[in-house]
């Protein structure tokens, strides 16, 4: 069987070319050419560096890799823009270079037996922030955020076409070694300080990325599982001040300072970071999208399709991952 993953010099990418290694699928890399290989080392891996914004050439470039060697079986379609300076790049990016390829596999005679598009919880926008009920597979998606929209443009564009199966994923918050945004915080925590943003505290959830990885071939080899959409979380809620303290625990840190700032100083940080990061041409963890992100209370989402339908139990609840995650940061040494 074979199956390429787009996006695989990614953080999550890298742990998704590891389970189809581990599965004994003949893997296809979908990277830039000038993308880092650090993590894509096993001399098993096959490169393919697809052009997306061209989709001429990208149908000829599928067109040979059909008749050269066959289609892939499956295909894990995980390339995407999660910041940038232009938030028009998200919509370029993220929906129509997915439009390009799906529009491209067909053209070229390249079509999967199964696509999967790695989505994103924040294509649904925020949650009932008064009940704190679990965003709903059936309720409207309305995203709030310029990433968000455009992750639901690309779910629109793979919901529309009848050219092969499809299974949307849409991830909570995403951990694991090597992921750089939850580990600002775990640094913060290890130096002594610990920032919350607003007063009422946020409603998180999570999902281990080799757990994420578990599902995504859960959902392609189930043959039964078609044209189908799920949440992606290990099922369990944390508020904002329990997943520092966990950290906190984990590290062994004795005395924390763990403070709430208001959501307006959270916005200026957020908009002066933004406008350093265009000063010196370079995207910033902290912007205007990740302000609306930030001030979201219910990242709370219902998982129960995703038990019923693929059985799926995680392996990693927060405590483990995180556990095993700061191992890795350690021995990497990025936690000194």
């Amino acid at each position: 069987m074979k199956i390429l993953i787009t996006g695989a010099s990614g953080f999550i990418g890298g742990f998704l070319v590891k389970e189809a290694l581990r599965r004994g699928y003949e893997t296809w890399a979908g990277i830039r050419s000038g993308s880092s290989r650090e993590h894509l080392q096993d001399e098993r891996i096959h490169f393919i560096d697809l052009k997306y914004n061209n989709r001429e050439a990208l149908t000829a470039q599928l067109a040979e890799f059909a008749t050269a060697g066959g289609a892939w079986d499956y295909i894990i379609h995980n390339a995407g823009l999660t910041k940038t300076l232009d938030k028009r790049n998200f919509f370029r990016v993220n929906a129509e270079n997915t439009y390009n390829f799906v529009e491209a596999l067909h053209a070229a005679g390249c079509q999967p037996k199964k696509f999967l598009l790695m989505s994103s919880l924040s294509s649904y926008g925020c949650g009932d922030e008064d009940t704190f009920s679990p965003i709903r597979l059936d309720d409207s998606q309305q995203p709030d955020t310029a990433y968000g929209k455009s992750k639901l443009l690309a779910e629109n564009y793979v919901r529309s076409q009848n050219y092969f199966p499809y299974v949307i994923l849409r991830p909570t918050g995403v951990y694991g070694p090597g992921e750089k945004d939850y580990f600002m915080e775990i640094k913060s925590i290890r130096s002594g300080l610990d920032f919350a943003v607003g007063f009422v505290p946020q409603r998180i959830t999570f999902i281990y990325v080799k757990d994420l990885a578990t599902v995504a071939f859960l959902a392609l080899e189930n043959e039964t599982i078609l044209n189908r959409h799920y949440f992606v979380a290990d099922g369990d809620v944390y508020t904002d001040e329990e997943f520092a303290r966990i950290i906190q625990e984990l590290l062994e840190k004795k005395h924390v300072l763990h403070a709430r700032i208001p959501l307006f100083l959270a916005y200026i940080a957020c908009i002066c970071s933004e406008a350093i990061g265009k000063l010196l041409n370079k995207s910033m963890t902290l912007n205007s999208d990740k302000y609306i992100i930030l001030k979201q209370r219910n990242w709370i989402c219902d998982v129960e399709p995703l038990r019923k339908e693929l059985g799926f139990v995680p392996s990693y609840p927060l405590w483990k991952g995180l556990e095993e995650s700061i191992a890795w940061y350690k021995k990497e040494g990025w936690l000194k």
